[in-house]
């Protein structure tokens, strides 16, 4: 079914609704042991097993809903649910989400004050199993879920919740004749689209290539693996009229012509599109690394300036009356005696609080006009102010506002620091927050940014109220490269045969990823500037420095670039802040600012350039040149020197090149000098 709130086919009916469904066996009296099976920390819960993604328990998997289903958590309580300040990050994810009105939430939960007590059990994300084809691991029998039980009976071990086959007689010549209970796994198959939809994998019409059954309605299925481990090496056997096909079948391109076109699926939503996909399926396998991406942005929260709180002052009053705004914009008495409570605008005078209702009655932007934002929008407009205010030059030593959570202590430069560094800040407390738009399936959404179609939604509502974001308090070291310096490099770099040869490899790989799109989209237009690699470089040989002393592992610091050429709107940039942050907790210990003070910061660069110099795969690393048809977008560097871990780089490990950060052996394009 469908209805004007929603632009997908959905059947209200199977909604996904825990705490529900444990109220209506509450009310049949029935006893069930409902013990936790799983949780995450926040920032996996938004990076690694957001909505659409499959979270491995210790015995099947689950998928979290859409955020629709997860209002039904925030609805069981009186208080309106929390929402995360960042005013900066809120527009522009209602721009990337075509939403006036969303909102910056946290996940559903709340800590507990006593190990044993019993608040925060009604808050949680809302989930399913999936796939829900179960396989026996005792048998084989391959069905889906309503053949199986559910067992979890051991309050304190929840790690042997799982679904058993409670018949299962055993394999073909290891029968015992006696039926016994075995466990019973997630069937690993599964079909997905470029644009983001996934479907379970029809093994009734595999095996029957395409046909019903001869000798059967719902035949017995079995799924044969004797080699897990070895990609799709099952057979799927129908025991009604004895047909196999084995899954292999079904890998690469000539597999993609055997499989069914998409039904245009999103099992986390539970719905359809309405006119289907058509698009052609991909094998997939539970466990995927390529299954699900999340397509997020972030921003490290600085203080506001006076026009920014004005308008978020603007936008807070919007969404708090509401209709109410338009009927009594001209009655001040009135728009405070509705604020009073929920906003504080008694210290306004009436002049001030009638220029924030003018402004929150503000007409807004018309579809067309919002398009083109999001044509002409580029993801750097969120990295200027952060720029901008590092940069400025405040009274005395230490500057610390408490409502951003940002403080920054200056830091003298060691007399042998590489004089390429101007500047050195200690960020001893910042907040970041990162906001989910959507995901992808099958290639990243950088990889994919020019097909907004392959963006999955969050909702079924075309105009989500809210989305999901998460609030991670840390420490870092901000440190400035010389403009003059970079630019008189930069110059130099592009006239060279090294830039002309990664300008044709990204323009290799840039159409074969693009293909779609790559005749309406310049391949250079996406190409990273040299002044990019080079503080990306820069940024992972610290990463690696900085681990072996502050006390953090290499995986828990990651990088933030502030590094574009001058353009229409921004000066130009040439820095970066090395963090560590943590979601769960007040913020960190401190031993990564500690390496900010002039000694131990120039002991730390100059190590990590000096090891910069050597890799054990030199001189293959040193000399690696991409030529047609190679299409790798790095050259001198590789997992031994300079490649750090998906946490920490936020390029995914492309756009890095060690000679553009020193001299190499055959090469004089390094930006430092080395000291002797």
């Amino acid at each position: 079914m469908t209805t004007d709130a929603t632009r997908f086919v959905y059947d209200a009916a199977s909604a996904v609704d825990p705490l529900g469904d444990l109220e209506q066996e509450a009310e049949k009296a029935a006893k069930h042991n409902r013990a936790k099976v799983g949780s995450g920390r926040p920032s996996s819960l938004l990076y690694t097993y957001g909505p659409g993604s499959i979270m491995d328990l210790p015995q099947f998997t689950i998928m979290s809903t859409g955020l629709d289903d997860w209002d039904r958590i925030w609805r069981r309580r009186d208080a309106a649910p929390p929402q995360i300040h960042a005013p900066r990050l809120r527009e522009v994810v209602r721009m990337l989400l075509r939403s006036p009105d969303v909102q910056l939430r946290p996940h559903p939960w709340q800590p507990k004050r006593l190990s044993l007590s019993t608040e925060g059990n009604d808050l949680g994300v809302p989930a399913r199993v999936f796939p829900q084809w179960l396989r026996c691991t005792g048998c084989d029998t391959l069905g889906l879920i309503s053949q199986f039980d559910y067992r979890n009976t051991h309050p304190f071990r929840t790690d042997l919740a799982c679904f058993e086959h409670t018949k299962c007689t055993g394999r073909a010549g290891k029968r015992t004749g006696k039926a016994a209970r075995r466990p019973a796994v997630p069937a690993r198959y599964l079909l997905a689209c470029a644009d983001g939809h996934l479907d379970e994998f029809p093994y009734e019409l595999w095996v029957h290539r395409g046909q019903p059954c001869s000798q059967a309605q719902h035949p017995a299925l079995k799924m044969v693996d004797r080699t897990a481990g070895k990609g799709a090496s099952a057979v799927i056997h129908c025991g009604a009229c004895d047909m196999k096909r084995p899954m292999n079948e079904a890998q690469g391109e000539a597999g993609k012509t055997k499989l069914p076109r998409c039904r245009g699926r999103h099992p986390h939503l539970d719905a359809f599109e309405p006119k289907g996909c058509g698009n052609e399926t991909r094998l997939m396998l539970v466990g995927a690394s390529n299954l699900w991406f999340p397509a997020t942005q972030s921003i490290i929260v600085m203080p506001e300036s006076q026009q920014e709180k004005a308008s978020d002052l603007a936008d807070r009053i919007r969404t708090t009356l509401g209709e109410k705004l338009a009927k009594y914009r001209n009655n001040l008495d009135m728009i405070r005696d509705l604020l009073d409570g929920s906003l504080e605008v008694a210290h306004l005078s009436d002049e001030e609080l009638e220029v924030a209702v003018e402004a929150a009655a503000a007409p807004t932007v018309t579809p067309e006009e919002q398009e083109e934002q999001i044509r002409d929008w580029d993801p750097v407009d969120l990295l200027v102010p952060e720029w901008r205010y590092l940069l400025k030059d405040f009274l005395g030593a230490r500057e610390e506002d408490e409502k951003s959570g940002l403080t920054l202590s200056k830091r003298d430069r060691d007399h042998a620091l590489q004089p390429e560094i101007t500047r050195v800040l200690a960020v001893e407390r910042l907040r970041k927050v990162n906001a989910l738009v959507g995901f992808t399936r099958i290639d990243d959404m950088d990889r994919v940014g020019d097909l907004p179609r392959r963006l999955a939604p969050l909702t079924r509502t075309p105009r989500p109220a809210w989305t999901v974001a998460t609030e991670d308090r840390g420490e870092g070291i901000f440190l400035q490269l010389d403009e003059t310096g970079v630019a008189a490099w930069e110059e130099r770099v592009l006239a060279t045969s090294l830039w002309e040869a990664h300008r044709a490899a990204h323009e290799r790989n840039f159409n074969r990823r693009f293909s779609e799109t790559a005749a309406n989209v310049k391949a250079d237009s996406r190409l990273k500037p040299p002044r990019y690699w080079l503080i990306h470089t820069f940024a992972h040989v610290l990463i690696r420095e900085l681990a072996i002393t502050c006390g953090y592992s290499a995986a828990s610091l990651s990088e933030r670039l502030y590094a574009w050429p001058a353009a229409e709107g921004r000066e130009p940039a040439a820095g970066l802040l090395i963090c560590t942050t943590a979601s769960d907790s007040d913020g960190t210990l401190g031993g990564l600012v500690q390496l900010s003070e002039p000694a131990r910061l120039q002991f730390v660069v100059a190590n990590a350039l000096e090891k910069a110099a050597r890799c054990s795969s030199d001189p293959v690393c040193s000399m690696r040149t991409p030529q047609d048809p190679e299409d790798f977008l790095h050259g001198a560097a590789c997992h031994c020197c300079v490649m750090a871990s998906e946490t920490s780089c936020e390029r995914a490990n492309r756009f890095l090149e060690r000679r553009f950060l020193i001299d190499l052996p055959g090469s004089d394009l390094g930006f430092f000098t080395l000291h002797e």
